[in-house]
């Protein structure tokens, strides 16, 4: 299993290795101790859910507030996404930027996204099985999304026309969603890691 921590702060690429023969396939897709050496805190697991979309559905821009936020393990075990991470914490460094990876059945690689980082994501293919494991249960309540088609943000996403859901589509933008003081604080988000790291 490799850990690569991508461009935005909080955010890790795993691409797992695969053992093949004629009888199947065999990896480990998640390992907590792995995990933890590089984000340096365990990942408790509280929820774990299961998506599926039709080709060209676009799903997020999602976040929850921080504390405690909601820190996801992602991967698609059947067909693919394009996994994007946006960094939506007013005071980061790469505040407004994005990153996105591709996951799918055949490099079969995870995302770890942590507490307070935006996350969407892109069906390529038609119904792909798209697996996260959460570090807390859903909450209604500290749920909230910045639209995924906000021009400032510029997300490419591989889609002709995106699909949205109506919450999605009738999300506000990154500068609207900042003035209302919904994004989480950089600040707030490193202090949060660090009380995690301390457990």
């Amino acid at each position: 299993m490799k850990i690569r921590q991508l461009g935005i702060e909080g955010a890790w690429e795993i691409t797992p290795q695969q053992h093949g023969d004629d009888r199947g396939l065999f990896l480990e897709w998640y390992r907590f101790d792995r995990l933890a050496e590089a984000v340096g805190h365990r990942l408790d697991l509280a929820q774990a859910n299961l998506s599926i979309s039709a080709s060209g559905v676009v799903r997020g821009v999602h976040f929850a507030d921080v504390p405690p936020g909601q820190a996801k393990y992602v991967t698609c075990t059947r067909g693919a996404v394009l996994d994007v991470i946006v960094d939506i914490r007013v005071g980061s460094p790469t505040f407004g930027q994005w990153e996105a990876v591709r996951l799918d059945d055949t490099d079969r690689k995870a995302v770890y996204i942590s507490e307070g980082l935006g996350h969407g994501y892109c069906a390529l293919s038609d119904n792909p099985e798209f697996v996260y494991l959460c570090s807390t249960t859903y909450n209604p309540a500290a749920e909230h999304t910045v639209h995924p088609l906000d021009p400032e943000l510029g997300i490419e996403w591989p889609a002709e026309a995106p699909v949205l859901s109506p919450r999605d589509a009738a999300a506000p933008s990154l500068a609207e969603a900042r003035a209302a003081g919904t994004l989480p604080s950089y600040d707030a988000c490193r202090a949060y890691t660090e009380t995690l790291r301390q457990e």
